[in-house]
């Protein structure tokens, strides 16, 4: 469903209950890009991303589409960046009962003073019931970068949130696809690797991969459906490469 014929922002279900909201940008010198922010809709409903500050009219006019914007119970985002949690604040003004979802190390050292209002720091392997689904959180840090990085599935669906892993250039078009992102996304890497590249980045990955995930909510292009633990596989492998 296109939610701003403009931006050409739209919003599609990619799993039960779970929907991909995706904006298409153009940047400037490196193409066609795209933002993507996952609404997660149930009991006490929860948005992970919440895309840059300037984004919000967009990601908030997709949410209303399916769900009151108000109705939002968590905020959740991997690691302090623009795309994470730019529009933070706009969402917690705009949703009274929200608040932050995100690792311990992000709350120490940015949310606790970033947000205006306290977060909810999940310890790794904590889990959250959000009614008809439940999230467990990963402590992934420098994976794919950032000390504070977290990333979350839902074990319901097997959703597996997985951030900037898989990122792959253009719009986007496809909500969700069967077809290779592996290859796409390490090609788009290949000029501007952006992964930490951490002794613990193989390890982490196989850790994800023994959680078998079914989909993988990507940030930046596709989500893609499958066998996710053989595809987290040959990540690491091109990695460690």
């Amino acid at each position: 469903m296109i939610t701003n014929p403009q931006s050409g922002t739209n919003i599609q279900e990619v799993a039960d209950g779970i929907y991909r909201i995706n904006t298409p940008v153009a940047i400037p010198g490196a193409g066609d890009f795209s933002f993507n922010q996952y609404l997660l809709v149930d009991d006490a409903p929860l948005l992970f991303h919440t895309g840059q500050r300037q984004l919000f009219p967009l990601v908030s006019e997709a949410i209303r589409a399916v769900m009151p914007l108000e109705k939002l119970r968590y905020v959740g985002l991997s690691h302090f960046e623009a795309d994470e949690c730019g529009a933070l604040n706009s969402f917690l003004a705009a949703a009274p009962q929200a608040v932050p979802l995100c690792s311990q190390v992000a709350a120490m050292v940015a949310i606790n003073d970033f947000a205006d209002r306290a977060p909810q720091a999940l310890a790794d392997g904590a889990e959250l019931s959000l009614g008809r689904h439940t999230v467990r959180w990963f402590d992934t840090p420098h994976m794919p970068h950032s000390w504070e990085c977290g990333l979350m599935m839902d074990m319901t669906t097997r959703t597996f949130f997985c951030g900037d892993l898989f990122t792959q250039g253009g719009k986007g078009e496809a909500a969700l696809t069967e077809s290779d992102i592996l290859g796409p996304s390490e090609a788009f890497r290949g000029p501007m690797d952006y992964y930490a590249h951490a002794p613990q980045t193989t390890a982490t990955l196989e850790r994800l991969a023994r959680e078998q995930p079914a989909t993988l909510a990507v940030m930046h292009g596709s989500a893609w459906r499958g066998d996710g633990a053989r595809l987290l596989r040959e990540l690491g492998g091109k990695l460690a490469a």
